[in-house]
């Protein structure tokens, strides 16, 4: 009985063993961005490489994506220590807008979450997203309001909003001080 050698290719043993990608975007039931994955090979020949999605990983380019997320990892926990000192200083501000107001203390107009985010840029030179302002309905009436931001990731302030009547030439003015978060 004679055996037959077997032609085995590297084609063969990849399809078998699969192939490793980096993901360039997210693909769902599979990865995030960045993710090195194993993939079928016909997968990642007919589907991920044509559509953009994935690159064939060498071993240089899974060191290199390791190295960057070993990077990444560093910098947001910098990032997160600096979050929390920015919302310390949020949370301590107190900003006084200056609107222009009718009968019962209503105002002509109102103030949004972008007004909100300028006057946090106007009073404390921290820039914040007018999406990460969590104002529910503009503000609508003279008082004083606490308005929730997000700083970053799970990293939340409260910065007390006093809106306060204005003049005509007076409307959009901003005031800030410092207070206890106790104080108010």
């Amino acid at each position: 009985m004679t055996t037959r050698p077997s032609r085995v290719t590297d084609e063969d043993v990849m399809a078998h063993k699969g192939t490793q990608a980096i993901l360039l975007q997210d693909v769902e039931k599979l990865g995030r961005k960045g993710d090195v994955v194993n993939v079928a090979a016909g997968y990642m020949r007919n589907y991920l490489e044509p559509r953009k999605l994935a690159l064939a990983a060498s071993d240089g380019m899974v060191a290199q994506v390791r190295r960057q997320e070993e990077m990444r990892r560093r910098h947001e926990a910098q990032s997160e220590e600096q979050a929390r000192e920015i919302a310390h200083t949020l949370n301590r501000t107190v900003l006084t807008i200056k609107a222009r107001s009718g009968a019962e203390d209503r105002l002509y107009g109102s103030v949004t979450s972008s007004d909100v985010a300028d006057a946090i840029w106007t009073a404390r030179k921290i820039r914040v997203d007018r999406r990460k302002v969590a104002l529910d309905e503009p503000i609508k009436a003279l008082g004083s309001y606490r308005v929730g931001v997000t700083v970053w990731g799970d990293v939340e302030a409260t910065v007390k909003v006093m809106v306060v009547p204005g003049a005509a030439g007076e409307e959009g003015g901003v005031e800030a001080f410092e207070a206890e978060p106790d104080d108010y």
